[in-house]
Parts: C-alpha cells; structure tokens; sequence
C-alpha cells in the first residue's frame, strides 16, 4: 500500500487522540482528573482495548459548528478486557466541548450498549461532561433519549456501571441513574438542577458541592453506591466489583477458586461476638467478615440507610449477594431508606443469579409520624416483594431479634428462604418483651400493687418463652438451630446443595411492585 496514506491516517490518529488540544489535556490534569483515553487504560488489560467510531463527525451546521470539528465527537468508545472477561465501555472526553453529547456522540454510545448487549458483556460508563449539546437542541435531546432507552433494555440483562468523574448534570444524570451501580469522585457533581438555576427559581443558596458531591448523594439522597478518592480509585472499585459479577443473566458468577478458603470448619470467634444482654449493640460486619471468603467483602452504598448492610462476599470461590441488619445504627431497625436500599439490591442478584445470605437481627420497622407519612408502609412492602420474587437461593440466619413484620421482610422461611437456621441468642416473636406484655397484660399491670416490678416479671416469662429459637423450631419455621461457629459451613454446604434449585413462577410480563 501507497506508504503516504498510511502516515496521513496515522496523523489523523494522532491528531483525533489529542481530543481538545494539549492546552486543554493539561488543564483536565491539573484539575486532578486523568484524561479519557487514561481512565480506559486505567480500566482494561494492557494492549486490550479496540476503539470504535474514532473518525464518527456531528451534522450541525448552526451556531457556525458546520466549520468545527470534535475530535470523536467528545466521546472515547470501545471494548477490551477486565481481568481476561470482556468489556464494553465508554468515556466521556471533557477536553473536547466540555464533553457534551451530540448526536453522532450518542450514536457512538448507542451503537456500543448495542454491541455489549449483542455478546453479553458488561458495559461500563464514564461519566465527564456537560451534558446535551445545546448547539443541536431536540438533536442532542434526541441522543440522550436513545441512552436512556438502552439503559433499559440492558438491564437485568447485562451489568451497567456508571462512574462519574467530573460534571454529570440536568438530564445527562438520569443514565447513570438507570444503570446497576454508580461509582463518584471527590471532585465529580451529580445533580438535575444547578446551583445557580435554583438560587434564581426558589431563592435557595448552595454550592454545587454541596448539591451534587459525594457526600450528599452517599449518605442522603442515595443515588451514589461507591465513593472514591479521585479516577484511578473509581476504576480500581468497578474492576473490584466486576470481580464479583457475571458477564450477563445467562451465566452464574464467577468461580474463582484462588480467593477461597480451602476450610471451612468452625470459626470459633463467632460464639463471642453476640452480647449477652439482646439491648447492647455489635457490629454486624464482624459476623460478615467472619463467614465469608478471606473476610472479602464489597460493602454497597456504606453511607446510605448504615442500619442495614449489603454488599458482595463469596462463600467457597462463589458470589453471595450480604442483606443484614447493623445493631450499630437505629438497632437495626427497617425504616425507608433501608427497605429501598435491600430491595434494590436484593433484585439485583436475583436478576443476575448471585445467591442471598441474609443475617437477621431485627426489633422491627422504625416507628414515628414521618416514616407513616413517608410511606413506610410502600417502601417496606418492597423489601417483601423482592425477597417473595427471587428465585435464587436464598439463605437466612437468625443472629438475635427476629420480630414482627419485620422479620417476614428479612426473608423468613415463609417469604421463600431455602434454608433458615437461627443461633441459641435467636428471639423470634411478634414483637419484643416490653411491648408484648403491655398488649397481653396491660389490665394486670395496672391492676398490681406494684405495676413496675409487675411488668419485670412478666416480660421476663415471656422472654423465657421466646427469646430462644426453640419454640420457631419446634413448629418447624427453622431448619436448624445451630452454633454460630458453624455458620460458614452450614452456609457452604447449603449453597452447593442449592446451586441446582429450580424453581417456575406463573407466567407474566412482570409483578407490580410497590413503587
């Protein structure tokens, strides 16, 4: 071949993989954000990742765009590998336009969620722009419509991961909400409306930190799962949480026999870490660590609703998808936050075929005026909803409290557990012993000479009475009572047991859950 068309399209390139300029690249760095072609390398295998749509070029010819160029039109897309599995990803390019989205941008995202949906394979976002093009107006709204619709046809199909690394604002926000898992940056905003369009329409003074930042997307709205120091630890956390997932629906997690313990006897600190007293609080997570693979566990969105854990562990090289209660935070209690955070999470691994392990400590649903008024009624029934309609296997061990409606959302043998086995500090009831005997014997405490001792002496028959798992088990709503240094086992025995489960549901298009 004629060697000058080689050197002029390796030119061409070169010039396209400078996206805005030098100026610019250097301008994204000292910022302390890596530039897009960077945070790919960052994310794939070395010498993996096949670019595509490198020369694609916009069709606007208002506002004088007919006269510029954006090199790939502000957006890196392609596919290489994670690990040795292939992925599919996309990288917003901030250098060029402010990384803003035109039409041919959003084909070139388009034509890759279609290409990772065609194979099933992951399919990773990254997020770092200004949002729809305004130069091409409905053009650019049309763009980031067709996002939105692949966003939705990729789900519960393949894994979608959103990190957002910089800007991500007004409707350019609602991909990353549609996709499985959002992962942000110190230094990235996430939100709607802007902090000046809101000081002019209500009045309200904020800064775009304090709207959009990590900390009020992790801990109060929880729309952000992850938190991370800057881009190469965004990465490092979407590779970490690929780890744990399958390519797509069709397939089981990942085996991976190298990160587990080869025992899987007695772990004997397990019988020290419940209090005698059921009033004074533990740390949930040390009984997680203890159960799974090497202590290795994935917390999800930490920050948001911390009064119930989940996250992803494995059990013998196998992924198990963690819903518990944490005594640390509101006693454990199920209020909105934490019905909305278990129920997302528990559809998620139903729909990607990761069994659940669910650790019950529970005294019941928060109580108060603005959790009625807040729905808790709605967004307690999903956790219900979602427990009831997974068909994977599911695992429930009673810690200590087990009361009420509550324990029904935390997977009881009659919301589907395959297997449900309770420690000796298990107290399954309808409610706990204070309030029982003042619905029982409110009459007969009120008649006694001395109401307070009164109400000692029966709350404490009833705690003989169930605060132990005896009577559940005896009914047979347990399968065992076990000694918590044998819970790993029992765990692993029972989840290769059930690594055949086959279970058929009425056919339909999709239950209704309570939104």
């Amino acid at each position: 071949m004629n060697q000058d068309r080689i050197e002029r399209l390796r030119r061409q390139k070169v010039r396209l993989y400078r996206g805005g300029g030098e100026e610019r690249i250097e301008k994204q760095r000292a910022a302390g954000k890596r530039t897009a072609r960077e945070r790919l390398s960052l994310l794939f295998d070395e010498d993996t990742f096949q670019e595509s749509f490198l020369f694609s070029r916009h069709r606007c010819t208002d506002f004088g765009m007919q006269d510029k160029e954006m090199p790939a039109e502000g957006v890196v897309t392609g596919f290489g590998s994670v690990s040795g599995r292939p992925v599919y990803a996309v990288s917003q390019d901030f250098t060029v336009a402010g990384g803003s989205v035109g039409l041919a941008g959003a084909k070139k995202v388009c034509d890759t969620m279609d290409a990772a949906l065609g194979t099933g394979d992951p399919f990773v976002f990254i997020n770092d722009g200004a949002g729809a093009r305004i130069q091409e107006g409905v053009d650019s709204l049309s763009g980031y419509g067709q996002v939105f619709y692949r966003n939705v046809l990729l789900s519960g199909v393949v894994p979608q991961i959103s990190i957002i690394a910089g800007p991500c604002a007004g409707g350019a926000a609602y991909s990353p909400a549609l996709t499985d898992f959002i992962i942000q940056t110190r230094h990235a905003q996430l939100y709607i409306t802007g902090p000046k369009v809101i000081q002019q329409v209500t009045g309200e003074e904020i800064t775009a930190e304090e709207l959009g930042g990590v900390e009020s997307h992790s801990h109060y709205s929880g729309v952000v799962h992850f938190v991370a120091e800057n881009d190469e630890d965004a990465v490092e956390i979407a590779k970490r949480l690929l780890s744990f997932l399958p390519s797509n629906n069709t397939e089981d997690p990942p085996f991976l026999p190298e990160l587990h313990d080869d025992e899987v006897g007695a772990v004997d600190s397990l019988n020290h870490l419940v209090p005698e007293d059921s009033r004074v609080p533990y740390d949930m997570h040390e009984v997680i660590e203890r159960v799974v693979d090497r202590g290795d566990f994935l917390r999800v969105q930490e920050a948001f609703a911390p009064n119930i854990i989940v996250g992803f562990g494995r059990l013998m090289g196998r992924t198990v998808g963690v819903i518990a209660n944490q005594p640390m935070q509101r006693a454990g209690t199920l209020d909105i936050n934490a019905s909305v955070k278990a129920a997302r999470f528990i559809r998620f691994c139903n729909a990607f075929n990761i069994p659940l392990v669910t650790f019950v400590d529970v005294p019941g649903f928060l109580p108060g005026v603005q959790q009625e008024y807040g729905g808790i009624i709605r967004h307690g029934a999903k956790m219900l909803f979602a427990y009831a309609a997974a068909t994977v296997p599911k695992l429930t061990v009673v810690v200590r409290k087990a009361y009420g409606g509550a324990f029904l959302a935390m997977c009881s043998r009659d919301m589907g557990a395959d297997r449900i086995c309770a420690w000796p500090s298990a107290e399954l009831a309808v409610m706990g012993a204070e309030g029982a005997v003042n619905v029982l014997h409110g009459r007969r405490i009120a008649e006694s000479e001395d109401a307070e001792s009164e109400r000692r002496r029966l709350a404490d028959e009833y705690r003989e009475t169930f605060a132990n798992p005896y009577v559940a088990a005896g009914r047979g709503y347990l399968d065992d009572i076990i000694e918590p240094a044998d819970t790993r086992a029992y765990l692993a025995a029972s989840l290769e047991v059930l690594r055949a489960k086959r279970e058929m549901r009425p056919q339909k298009k999709h239950g209704l859950i309570p939104l």
